[in-house]
């Protein structure tokens, strides 16, 4: 029918409506594939905005048309053109999920950084919704993940507000700027703190710690990753099940209050990681549990450099002045019988 009318009569069928809507933008939000072909073979009109400053490209992935967002970006149509809310077309759809369409945008070099109206990029918006896939091609694409929305957020605030474990790891492996702080002057390790968020709280501060050795050793052994994956979350292994009974053992029988912190000063924890750590849990043994989370996270980093855990352990109880702690932890290690982890 489009085509009877547009031959014989000549017809100027890309005349916007009163909302600015071409036939093109028309054809293109409600899916009509042939349409929005025929209309591109027909014209050389393609970007054209309507009174939102969204172009048929924007409207077509906003309302989920894949075939009619590919048709238009072959057919040479803009996905950078800016809404009136200065979105671009990638922000409806990382804030959707939808991963083909975000593939297909990037694919034509659609700008991830682009920020909107409340200066949020589509990272933000993807890691809000929790976009797993979206993430992961946004990442890959080098999005800049540091982008700060009008709050001083970035991704990272987000991911940690929202307590998934599965988006902060991947936010912290992309090695995101934790030193980045909000309007009330949270950075994410304080707002996962004050959301008494413990599981989150003890990834940043592994990945901050880790981050930190990264820096002063720039040429480590590259065959630490292939045999110690790269991860942020607990430890469930069996084969470090030993150094996790090692830790609750000291902290829960054998470090009286404030030993712990004296230990974390010993390692550099900052006072920030101290105070998180210290956030959750209050009452008289709260050291306890503040002093297991902390072997932990310093386990977590003694492995990553390849180093010998309990040997270090060892001696570094001496040095803070806690000989007894260091011989019993040495008489079980003895007991254990596992020389690769003798402290002799």
């Amino acid at each position: 029918m489009l085509r009877i009318l547009m031959e014989p009569y000549n017809m100027a069928t890309m005349k916007p409506n009163k909302k600015g809507d071409t036939p093109l933008h028309l054809a293109a939000r409600n899916g009509h594939l042939e349409a929005v072909q025929l209309l591109l073979q027909s014209f050389d009109t393609r970007d054209e905005v309507n009174m939102d400053g969204e172009t048929a490209l924007y409207q077509a992935a906003h309302h989920s048309q894949e075939q009619c967002v590919l048709a238009l970006l072959e057919g040479g149509c803009d996905p950078n053109i800016i809404t009136v809310a200065k979105c671009n077309a990638l922000h409806p759809v990382s804030e959707r999920g939808d991963a083909s369409l975000v593939q297909f945008l990037l694919q034509y070099n659609t700008d991830a950084d682009v920020q909107n109206q409340h200066l949020e990029a589509p990272l933000h918006l993807a890691v809000r919704n929790s976009r797993i896939p979206v993430i992961h091609s946004l990442l890959a694409a080098g999005c800049n993940i540091n982008l700060a929305d009008k709050r001083s957020q970035t991704a990272m605030h987000f991911a940690a507000e929202l307590a998934q474990t599965e988006l902060v790891e991947m936010l912290l492996k992309a090695r995101v700027d934790l030193t980045l702080q909000d309007k009330q002057g949270k950075t994410a390790l304080g707002v996962a703190a004050r959301a008494n968020e413990v599981i989150i709280v003890d990834m940043i501060i592994k990945a901050e710690r880790y981050y930190t050795w990264r820096k002063a050793h720039p040429e480590p052994n590259e065959s630490v990753h292939s045999v110690y994956p790269l991860t942020f979350k607990l430890d469930h292994r069996y084969e470090t099940r030993h150094l996790r009974s090692m830790a609750w053992r000291l902290a829960y029988q054998l470090l009286k209050a404030g030993d712990w912190k004296r230990l974390a000063e010993h390692w550099n924890f900052t006072r920030e990681q101290v105070s998180a750590i210290e956030e959750q849990w209050t009452g008289q043994h709260s050291y306890r549990e503040h002093g297991h989370r902390m072997l932990l996270i310093w386990f977590h980093g003694e492995e990553l450099a390849q180093r010998n855990p309990a040997k270090e352990l060892y001696q570094d109880l001496i040095t803070t002045g806690n000989r007894k702690a260091a011989d019993k932890i040495r008489e079980e290690v003895e007991h254990r019988g596992n020389k690769s982890c003798c402290v002799s």
